[in-house]
């Protein structure tokens, strides 16, 4: 019959200490009674003196238990301690310990001390990238958090910090990979994921990628009004109109009562009229010039329309009654170079042509001088009303009308040099 040496009966007894000293620890450490939080503190200690002694032991120091409670161990004094210089180290001690944990724990006996020490190496991380991330050190509170989700990786609060930080640290190609990875858990608020990764592709320069999520959104969740909208932003931005007017009438559809929605349709009829009055300018053959700008009229006709849309809800939406002034003011514009090209022996002509320039004009002008009054210090705004007065033909008061045109180019001058 073998005897137990008193050495190796000594070492065994270190490891035994280190663990009961550890479960009374952490038993003691949930409470806020200060007897009981310093008899935790003092129970920790004993666990870090008696883990100590059985490491460094060549009977004890390469059993799977020892290396996996010293990384519980020195994982809850890092999490601890006050002492930063202190906590980093007790921090590397566990990272380490771990590592050999999770290589020696071959039959899986102390799963439940790594996955403890990994949720409290993460903690570590997290709080060093909740003071980064609030200290304004973007970088390195990204650096934190990725490190977190290397230990606790399906976690989805973790995945969200790292992809918030990547954010703020303009590192959108891991924002964009750790929100995607959010995605494919069962985080709650999906819906608010797919509203904020448009934005971070296109702060990436990437289009495709915003649209084909948006995509990816919508046939998730069909009815996201927020969604649409991106879409029609990401579409007029591009100057992809001619591909959204049907999924405007789809948004439309579904939020009757949003003036956006109204405005960004009105928007994109008035982009293509810009399109086709342009193209029509180009036309070398007069058949095609004429239908190709009948198209222009017809699509900025629409786009008033919808402008006018979006007015009846809220009469005043500077955007809109600014493009529908545009839309109105262009064809008039367009009717007045044509009549100063008309020969002077074709008086008639002439005039009719006039007059039909100064009731688009009139048209227009209501809208123009709302979108001046709601925002005066609109260039755009200021540069169609002085269009209004240069353009309109009206004799009786064409000395006035002069004069406004040459007060609002003055403004306009000032902000030009403002800027």
């Amino acid at each position: 019959m073998g005897l137990i040496s008193a050495t190796t009966f000594a070492q065994k007894g270190e490891l035994n200490n280190a663990q009961d000293s550890y479960n009374q620890y952490q038993v003691s450490s949930v409470s806020t009674v200060p007897v009981i939080v310093a008899k935790a503190k003092a129970s920790l200690t004993d666990a870090k003196t008696s883990i100590d002694k059985a490491s460094v032991n060549a009977k004890t120091s390469a059993l799977p238990l020892t290396v996996a409670l010293k990384a519980a161990i020195y994982s809850s004094l890092a999490l601890t301690d006050s002492v930063q210089t202190n906590s980093a180290v007790e921090f590397n001690t566990a990272s380490e310990a771990l590592k050999q944990a999770k290589t020696l724990d071959t039959k899986n006996e102390n799963a439940k001390l790594i996955e403890h020490t990994n949720i409290q190496l993460a903690q570590y991380l997290l709080n060093q990238g909740i003071a980064n991330f609030q200290n304004k050190k973007f970088d390195d509170a990204y650096k934190s958090f990725d490190s977190a989700r290397q230990l606790i990786p399906t976690d989805t609060t973790t995945i969200l910090n790292t992809a918030i930080a990547a954010v703020n640290a303009k590192n959108y190609n891991a924002a964009i990979t750790n929100y995607k990875d959010l995605l494919t858990t069962n985080y709650s608020a999906k819906n608010k994921i797919y509203n904020d990764l448009p934005n971070i592709y296109l702060y990436n320069k990437d289009t495709t990628g915003a649209l084909k999520i948006i995509d990816e959104a919508l046939v998730k969740y069909p009815g996201n009004t927020t969604l649409q909208r991106e879409e029609i932003e990401i579409a007029l931005q591009t100057g992809k109109t001619a591909d959204i007017t049907g999924k405007l009438q789809a948004a439309i559809a579904n939020d009757p009562k949003n003036k956006v929605l109204y405005y960004y349709a009105g928007l994109t009829y008035i982009q293509i009229g810009d399109a086709a009055n342009a193209s029509s300018a180009k036309a070398k053959d007069d058949a095609t010039k004429k239908a190709t700008y009948q198209t222009a009229l017809d699509n900025y006709n629409k786009g008033v329309d919808y402008c006018k849309k979006a007015l009846e809800i809220d009469p005043d939406y500077f955007e809109a009654n600014l493009n529908c002034g545009y839309a109105l003011i262009r064809p008039a514009v367009d009717l007045y170079n044509i009549a100063r090209n008309i020969p002077v022996n074709k008086e008639k002509e002439y005039q009719a042509t006039i007059a039909k320039s100064n009731a688009q004009f009139d048209l227009a002008k209501p809208y123009l001088q709302k979108a001046v009054d709601l925002n005066p210090k609109s260039v755009d705004a200021l540069t169609n009303l002085r269009n209004y007065y240069r353009g309109k033909t009206d004799p009786a008061h064409a000395a006035e009308n002069t004069a406004k045109a040459n007060d609002l180019k003055k403004q306009i001058d000032a902000l030009n040099a403002g800027n």
